[in-house]
Parts: structure tokens; sequence; C-alpha cells
């Protein structure tokens, strides 16, 4: 009873001390359902009473609102440029998901001034303080404008397939990360597997490689299915984890977002500064924004 105690308390002492989890999810190359993840990964933990917002950062191309079956009238460039507010900008999806839609001709706004970069920042430290969880949303492979984010975020969710290109991409992309910031958080999936064998595989490949060439130690999330009801949720603009409460595929999701939850549950009880922020603002400062 002792124990249980002090548990709840050191919980209820870090919820009270504790600011969002900044989450990049990122994959490789195109084609592996990495958004059609997003936002059931989001939609799973907002459905396990977390406060979530997802931001659509797929450059020129967000389709979150799409999947989702909803159209928005503004979306991150708006806010950037000072068209609207952060509120505006900001839409309610599944089980009280916040989302924000990249929209599309946002990379006309990665030229950066020192007013979007403050409104940027502004938006990132309210998100912090008023969510558990800021999911982003990246579009395939890394490229200058995405890669100031990728470093400053906590964790990263690298998704794969069992294609060989998809591996290679994959490795390729959490090296690249890894050269950045060798201390980063990784969490590996792989999707659409045709069995549990082939997907566990494909992930025990990349976690030795990781291992035996970057001395990194990754941690693997799990292996979701290659099931003809996402095809099915994508054509309805549901997610899947909605549609198919009962689906495999939703079975092993809910899995895979416990697993993650259980490793930011024991992380430490109170976190010292802001690294989030602080580490944007010194990249951000590098390249002379500021």
């Amino acid at each position: 009873m002792r124990d249980q105690a002090e548990e709840l308390r050191m919980k209820m002492l870090r919820n009270q001390n504790r600011l969002g989890r900044s989450i990049a999810v990122v994959s490789g190359k195109g084609g592996v359902g990495k958004s059609n993840f997003s936002i059931n990964f989001t939609t799973t933990l907002s459905g396990q009473g977390k406060k979530v917002v997802l931001i659509d950062m797929d450059i020129g191309m967000g389709n979150i609102h799409i999947l989702l079956g909803k159209s928005v009238s503004s979306n991150l460039k708006d806010y950037l440029v000072g068209d609207q507010s952060l509120e505006s900008v900001m839409f309610e999806g599944p089980n009280d998901l916040q989302y924000i839609s990249g929209g599309s001709g946002l990379n006309g706004v990665m030229e950066w001034t020192e007013d979007m970069f403050d409104r940027l920042i502004e938006a990132f430290e309210y998100l912090q303080k008023n969510f558990d969880y800021i999911v982003f949303d990246m579009g395939a492979g890394a490229t200058s404008q995405t890669l100031d984010l990728l470093v400053s975020v906590d964790d990263i969710i690298v998704i794969t397939t069992a294609e060989p290109t998809s591996i290679t991409d994959a490795y390729s992309m959490m090296k690249y990360i890894y050269y950045k910031d060798s201390e980063k958080n990784f969490f590996l999936i792989c999707n659409r597997a045709f069995t549990d064998e082939e997907g566990l595989d494909t992930t025990g490949r990349l976690k030795l490689a990781m291992s035996k060439f970057l001395s990194k130690e990754i941690t693997v999330l799990g292996v979701l299915p290659e099931d003809s009801v996402v095809r099915k949720a994508v054509r309805e603009q549901i997610p899947f984890s909605i549609l198919y409460p009962q689906a495999e595929i939703t079975k092993k999701l809910k899995k895979i977002t416990s697993a993650f939850t259980d490793f930011d549950d024991a992380e430490e009880v109170i976190p010292k500064h802001n690294k989030f922020i602080s580490r944007l603002k010194s990249l951000f400062s590098h390249r002379g924004v500021r």
C-alpha cells in the first residue's frame, strides 16, 4: 500500500511540474503509412485521456485534415505570417484530439523572419503548457527546413516497412539525426508487415545496425500488420482505430501506444528546463534568424 501511495504521489508531482513532450514522427521514404500512423497514434493517446495536439509538418503536402475527413479554413502558415491566432488554426478531431493543418504552400514561409520565429516559439511554449503531447507529422526524409525541429524534439518515432529501400532509408534518417544529437530517443515501428516474424526481423536488423555501427540503443515499440481495414478507413476518412476498434491492427496499436507512454512515465519527475524550446532557439540563432 505504501508503495502504491508513493507511486501515485510521484506521478501527481510529475504531472504538476512537467511540460508537454514533443515528438516527431518520421520515415526515410514516403509510402510507409506515416501520416496514417500519426493520426491513429494521437487518436489513441487522446482516447487514453491524454491531451494531444497533432501538427502537420508535411511541407506543402499536408493531408492530416483530409485523412480525418475535415475541411479547414486556416493552417499553420496563416498563424506564422500573423493572419490568424493560434486558437483559430487549431481544430478538433476524434477523442478530443486537437490538430493543426500544414496546408498547401507552407514551404513559402520557411524563409524565417524574426516575427515568424517569435510566433513559432510562442505557440510551442503555449502548447507545452497546455498539452501532454505535441506530435509533429513530418514530411518524408529530412530537409534543411525540418532538421532544426527534428534535432530539437524530445523523441523521434521512426516508421519503416520491411522493404529493403525503406529499411535503408530509415537507418539513414536515424544516423543523420544521431550525428546531430547522439542522446536523442529513437522509437521504431515496422508498419504494413505481412507477418509478425517479418516485422520483428526488420526492427531487429535496424536495432542491431544502430548498436553495431553507432553504439546507439533504440527502442522497438512493435509491429503493425498489413490490414485491409486501413484502406477502408482511409476511404471513409475515419481513423481505423475509431472505425474498427476490434481489428487486430487496432489492438496492436494500443499496445504500441501503451509501450510509449510507459517509457514516458519512467522519465525524470521534474524536468530541469525546457529542452525543446532552448534547443530550438539555439539552432535558429546559429542560422542567423535572431
